[in-house]
């Protein structure tokens, strides 16, 4: 085997500023050397860059671990290159996806409190310590989640478009921000004017274990991945032999315990259903993804996100 080949390069969508109609690369030069020759000769950020097979359009791994012959690529391949266009660190995103929700709840508790319930008697009543708890149990689930992005989190994927930062905010920012904070905090809701104690207490057991059984789950996933690698092992512990993604199971019993603090309220509810359905699509693909990659090294499951149910 020649130590040289030879790829074609086209480009993918808008044309790319001095992309190289050849390429001259050894057959066991990695997938990293290749985005990194294309981005120096193009002046084009690696991030910006997807690579694909021509012959079946799939991608071509920006990895040290995964060579070129590996890959599939051929003396006079053809690649296909797309600039991505402007990206942003994802690390950056899920910071400024959850600083709304984490920020919102005591704006709407506090200082904007006389603008948004303007049309209540006056003076309004100070906030319940239902409403007070609620808050507090806000504030702790989004700063563990900055803790996590800073500190836990390690992402396949460096960049994601900056488009679509908007889009992933305001999941958060409107549902899990102005939808909850508004309504529980109304001077007329649930759980400023009543309180069963019985939701309290188990709500509270219950976002307390579901807050620290996540945060495992995040540790246990984390662990699986060596820094710098997109590289995976089969996660095993507390509730993955259960379901594909316990991290999403106990995210969603955390916000349960946040429901039965609320008294039971409809706009935390409609937030769990949301984000639930997301979370549920995301772990059959990640079910997925797991039976073909690890084959019958991986024990299928049935239920991917809620334990016997789906």
């Amino acid at each position: 085997m020649s130590s040289q080949i030879t790829l074609n390069v086209e480009p993918r969508g808008k044309p790319i500023r001095r992309l190289p109609q050849e390429l001259n690369l050894a057959y066991d030069a990695s997938g990293e050397e290749l985005h990194n020759i294309i981005s120096q000769t193009t002046g084009t950020s690696v991030h910006r860059l997807r690579i694909t097979k021509g012959s079946d359009r799939s991608m071509v791994p920006n990895s040290k671990n995964a060579t070129i012959d590996y890959a599939g690529l051929r003396n006079a391949s053809v690649i296909h290159v797309k600039d991505l266009g402007p990206q942003i660190a994802w690390r950056t995103v899920f910071i400024i996806e959850y600083l709304g929700p984490l920020l919102i709840p005591a704006l709407f508790l506090f200082p904007l409190r006389p603008l948004l319930y303007f049309n209540f008697d006056k003076p309004l009543p100070e906030p319940s310590d239902l409403q007070l708890l609620v808050c507090a149990l806000l504030t702790i689930h989004f700063l563990k989640r900055e803790f996590e992005t800073v500190f836990v989190h390690r992402f396949s994927n460096a960049t994601m478009p900056a488009r679509n930062i908007f889009k992933n905010s305001a999941h958060y920012w409107a549902l899990a921000g102005f939808n909850i904070a508004y309504w529980v905090f109304r001077p007329d809701a649930a759980a400023a004017t009543s309180s069963n104690p019985a939701l309290v207490y188990v709500g509270i057991a219950l976002f307390v274990f579901s807050e620290l059984a996540n945060l495992n789950a995040h540790l246990v996933l984390r662990n699986l991945r060596r820094p710098g690698t997109t590289e995976r092992g089969i996660p095993t512990g507390l509730g993955f032999n259960l379901v594909t993604c316990p991290n999403y199971m106990f995210e969603i019993l955390a916000w349960f315990g946040v429901y039965f603090v609320s008294q039971l309220s409809w706009s935390v509810l409609l937030f769990i259903a949301v984000g639930g359905l997301q979370m549920w699509s995301w772990a059959w693909k990640k079910e997925m993804r797991y039976r073909k990659e690890f084959g019958d090294k991986y024990k299928k499951k049935r239920t991917v996100l809620i334990a016997g149910i789906c």
